[in-house]
């Protein structure tokens, strides 16, 4: 099992399990609560969720999927920027504690910057971390200034990670982001790592690359995000099968030819390019 190490030492699979756009119909609920518990017996213990996703239904398949199982998991979720006020925050997190049926959350995250004072809501992860209701706490959607301001915000040193778009097609953090965070030793968690739509799964490179394995396209995509050793990649996964595809990229290291054909198809930044957020 590959490990990503967070600053106070808490190690986490360098892949987990993305629960975006699940718990929407109930005729996939038991497949998909199946599907992330075979991912956890698989290693693919931390798994990722929000508030807005399906308004709470994810945080409730979370939590119906880890019963019995909770002290092995690793979980996290996220405070929506309507919310992210001092008393809206606990509020927040108050409901979502109650959703996931848990007690705490392992890494909470403030989903993107709103109208809300960053030192607002920071003072308010703070508390609930004292209070040992989150573990953690961190970001997303934060683009390398936003971090800068957040380091100079009274207790924003303490933030854990910045959960950021990040796959083959979408690159420009690699120029500042991804190595300003690893310089103050901070992971990077990479959502949507196989991209949206299909269509990155589609491109010859990445088939190309998966030929040479004898692997997906999904799991080259996985490889490139997770190669570095300071990102954590949450994909998501509906079916038995796909997490299964998911935790085999665990084992797929991309190699310089690998490399030098995905280069050559998504080229690295030169330059700065501003945060694409999906």
């Amino acid at each position: 099992m590959r490990i990503i190490d967070f600053a106070d030492g808490d190690g986490v699979p360098a892949i987990g399990q993305g629960t975006w756009m699940m718990a929407e119909g109930h005729q996939l609920r038991d497949e998909e609560i199946k599907a992330l518990r075979v991912g956890f017996d698989l290693g693919l213990t931390l798994v990722d969720t929000a508030e807005i996703y399906g308004g709470g239904a994810s945080e409730e398949l979370v939590g119906e999927a880890m019963e019995g199982r909770r002290d092995e998991l690793f979980v996290v979720s996220k405070v929506a920027p309507s919310h992210a006020s001092s008393l809206g925050t606990i509020r927040a997190l108050e409901a979502s504690l109650k959703r996931l049926r848990t007690d705490r959350i392992d890494l909470y995250l403030l989903h993107w910057r709103g109208g809300f004072p960053l030192a607002e809501t920071v003072d308010a992860l703070g508390r609930l971390r004292q209070e040992g209701k989150i573990l953690m706490w961190g970001v997303s959607n934060f683009d390398t200034d936003d971090m800068q301001e957040l380091m100079e915000t009274p207790g924003g040193r303490a933030c854990a990670t910045n959960q950021i778009l990040y796959n083959p097609e979408e690159r420009g953090t690699e120029y500042d982001l991804l190595p300003w965070m690893r310089r103050e030793g901070m992971p990077a968690m990479a959502y949507s790592p196989v991209g949206q739509g299909g269509s990155l799964l589609r491109h010859e490179a990445l088939a190309r690359v998966a030929g040479r394995h004898g692997v997906s396209p999904a799991q080259v995509a996985l490889a490139f995000a997770i190669r570095d050793g300071n990102v954590i990649a949450i994909p998501k996964a509906g079916t038995q099968e796909h997490v299964r595809q998911n935790a085999a990229a665990l084992h797929l290291h991309l190699e310089a030819e690998d490399m030098a054909v995905l280069d050559a198809a998504f080229p690295p930044p030169s330059r700065k390019v501003p945060l694409s957020i999906i």
